[in-house]
């Protein structure tokens, strides 16, 4: 595909994104440095890549891909040495006969469709896509295929005496030696350790919280999840698929030759000098075993409950409850909210000298100074309620228990709350109300839940804008119908809210970290009545409702009106709970 002698600079500037002078500045600079104009031009400020590809796109009919979403044909990829790749800012996505699809951050550099064509033999249909986006493929595309490793090292053990137990766990996945595995041949062990190297840097680089590798019939598909929604990182051949998922269960103390039942595993690495904790399972698929990695950075600060996004009326409630003396307070949500992040900070803004705090995890994700962390071992006998047990012999005064799975785990946490402890635990359940009811299913009587239980707060996680982008937009008539009614006439409602754009630092998605939403029920002499008469989850957040409780839509709507995210955003949370 041709596009005539039209240069980029001419099109920008018959877009209106640039003046004449800028361009005439912007070339004279270009000839000092010998960089791409777009390059030049998006480090003076002038422009950012998306507006160049918008523009290359309007003017060309040129089509815009957004690599992070996009697979890359690893055979695809390989037609072209890494070195013509990175001197261009290409990366080929698909061969169809003989046309080749190639990603170009200049579309229209004739001398780099001719370099690509003559090492390719193939007829080039470019298609645009950011020069940030280019680089990241490149790296993950030639991952399997040569590159050096990424610096993982090692993290040291806390002490020589844990050594022996940690050293398979901590060893460099740079150097560890690959187990004789099918196909296993030293040729393919190498390229999986470096693939391995490469997933874990780049799930890092952009704050992933998991990595999913999914065997399908003729490949292997690796994805990340970034502010909690998944997105695709790169497809691998298939061949590469036992040595790489034999490579992570070596790392994680599985059993290689076992392919038959899941299983569950653990190591800790340190990444550029970065100490990160990974859980690993392994599930067997009809295409073959699929490994999730859970990624916990050690380094990470504990967040205060301002910092996780409680705000308000429903922050002054929940901070009443945490000082209370004694009774269960319980978090709830689906997997993945950020419960025991919650659990953890409510622990730190009520820790001090004076207080025995003792925790119950599975995981222990984060320590606190001066608390006592116990990780639960079920292969060993070590459970939630026998730990639990032993744990309220230790006079703590404050208890955390990581999950109540089961009715015996209820039951020790309700006696432990009514001889004197403060009893914080989570619980899987839709919303506040929800919880109450579930101890009951368990079989928990109701005079114990409704004399023991002194709140529960439910949350979600959504993502927040990204600051360098979002844009501001009038309120219609339809949103600001919804604020009204969610927030009440008395809410000051802002004069616009804020829309997401895409950037480079947010790669294109609009949106940069993630928050929460919450809503704390407090257990009132009326729910307690409600309680003793099993009255039903949608009866009991009535009454919540009525009696002040912020539910988590209007905490969402409220973060809307203060620019901190989308009515989009929250409905995608909100819509089935609410």
């Amino acid at each position: 595909m041709r596009h005539g002698k039209k240069r980029l600079g001419d099109i920008l500037q018959e877009s209106g994104l640039i003046t004449e002078a800028q361009l005439t500045e912007s070339l004279d600079r270009q000839k000092r440095t010998k960089e791409r104009l777009g390059k030049v031009l998006v480090g003076m400020g002038l422009v950012n890549e998306s507006q160049i590809l918008q523009a290359l796109s309007r003017q060309l009919g040129i089509p815009i891909v957004d690599l992070s979403n996009q697979p890359i044909d690893p055979g695809a990829a390989r037609m072209i040495p890494e070195s013509v790749a990175r001197k261009h800012t290409v990366i080929p996505l698909k061969r169809e006969g003989n046309t080749l699809t190639i990603a170009m951050a200049d579309p229209m550099d004739v001398f780099a469709i001719n370099d690509v064509e003559i090492a390719t033999r193939c007829i080039v249909n470019p298609v645009a896509a950011t020069e940030t986006q280019i680089l990241n493929a490149i790296g993950r595309a030639y991952a399997i295929s040569g590159i050096a490793p990424p610096p993982v090292t090692p993290s040291a053990p806390p002490s020589t005496q844990t050594r022996g137990a940690q050293e398979e766990a901590v060893i460099s996945t740079a150097t560890m030696p690959m187990p004789d595995v099918e196909g296993g041949e030293e040729g393919e062990q190498a390229p999986a350790v470096r693939l391995v190297n490469q997933i874990i840097t780049q799930a890092l680089k952009e704050g992933a919280s998991d990595i999913h590798i999914e065997p399908e019939e003729e490949n292997v598909r690796i994805r990340l999840r970034v502010d909690g929604v998944l997105h695709a990182l790169m497809t691998v051949p298939k061949n590469i698929q036992a040595p790489l998922v034999s490579r992570i269960k070596v790392m994680a103390r599985m059993n290689i030759a076992e392919r038959r039942i899941p299983q569950d595993g653990a190591f800790e690495l340190a990444v550029d000098g970065q100490r990160v904790d990974f859980r690993a399972a392994a599930l067997p698929t009809i295409h073959g075993e699929q490994v999730t990695l859970r990624l916990l950075s050690k380094g990470s600060t504990i967040p205060t409950l301002q910092d996780l996004g409680l705000q308000g009326d429903t922050l002054k409630r929940y901070e009443k409850m945490i000082h209370q003396p004694y009774g269960i307070i319980l978090v709830c949500g689906p997997t993945g909210s950020g419960k025991t992040t919650t659990l953890v900070s409510s622990l730190n803004a009520v820790n001090s000298a004076d207080k025995k705090i003792i925790t119950i995890e599975d995981p222990v994700e984060y320590q606190l100074p001066g608390c006592m962390h116990v990780q639960i071992n079920p292969k060993a006998g070590l459970t939630f309620a026998n730990s639990l047990r032993s744990v309220v012999r230790h006079d703590p005064d404050i208890i955390m228990v990581g999950e109540i799975r089961d009715a015996e785990t209820a039951e020790i946490s309700i006696h432990a709350s009514l001889t004197g402890h403060l009893v914080i635990s989570t619980i899987h359940t839709n919303d506040a109300a929800s919880a109450l009811t579930r101890l009951l299913d368990m079989g928990i009587e109701p005079y114990l839940v409704a004399s023991s239980v002194m709140g529960t707060l439910s949350q979600r996680l959504i993502r927040v804008l990204c600051p360098h982008c979002k844009k501001p937009t009038s309120l219609d008539a339809e949103i600001r119908e919804a604020l009204t009614s969610a927030l009440g006439e008395g809410f000051n409602l802002p004069a616009h809210i804020y829309v997401r754009e895409g950037c480079p630092r947010c790669k294109y998605s609009g949106y940069r970290g993630r928050t929460g939403l919450f809503e704390v029920l407090t257990v009132s002499e009326s729910i307690r009545k409600l309680v003793f008469g099993r009255a039903s989850s949608n009866a009991v957040g009535e009454v919540a409702i009525k009696e002040g409780m912020t539910t988590m839509r209007e905490d969402g709507l409220t973060k809307v009106a203060m620019g901190v995210t989308t009515v989009e955003e929250v409905l995608r949370v909100t819509r089935i709970e609410e």
